[in-house]
């Protein structure tokens, strides 16, 4: 019996270091993309520098039509941090999971204010804290189906999504060479 303890300990330090690695590779991916637009040369970055404070308005306006494309997209690229704050801390409440969310996404807009590459706006801090929230809700749903193997099941899940995305940012990179 004690065997047996020992090794499901043994898989769950496993589980959690492949959990940080994926979400250490999560972060670097997300700084990448929100603070330099995807940019492969600091040259090619955009020089601006705004803050809107009003929810809703000001860069999210298109034409004069909200662009639920923008919104929906921090929403979306937010979705993994709250699951990796379920899978690290799910010892944890629910809203002290979405403090590092807030405090992560507040970070990044306030670099791309001083550093001036790129709009900080209100509406992203909403949008990201959103995604966060979405992100801790879906942990909730799978831990509810899976138990205990919920953090193997996302960390699969996980896997492959963070192989698919270097692998396509490999390709940007040869073809941008």
């Amino acid at each position: 019996m004690e065997r047996s303890n020992q090794r499901d300990q043994n898989r769950d330090k496993g589980q959690k270091k492949l959990t940080s690695a994926l979400f250490v590779i999560y972060i670097i991916v997300l700084s990448w993309i929100i603070l330099f637009k995807m940019q492969f040369s600091i040259s090619n970055m955009p020089q601006l520098r705004s803050l809107n404070l009003i929810p809703f308005a000001g860069s999210v306006i298109i034409n004069g039509k909200m662009d639920f494309d923008e919104i929906f997209n921090n929403v979306l690229i937010f979705i993994p941090f709250g699951l990796y704050m379920g899978m690290l801390k799910g010892n944890w409440p629910f809203w002290k999971k979405i403090i590092p969310v807030i405090l992560t996404s507040f970070a990044l807009e306030l670099i791309q204010f001083i550093f001036a590459i790129g709009a900080s706006d209100i509406t992203d801090l909403i949008g990201n804290s959103l995604g966060g929230v979405i992100g801790c809700l879906i942990f909730m749903g799978f831990y509810k189906l899976l138990k205990d193997k919920t953090n193997k099941v996302l960390n699969i899940l996980a896997s492959i999504g963070t192989i698919g995305i270097i692998a396509l940012l490999g390709l940007l990179i040869i073809v941008n060479l």
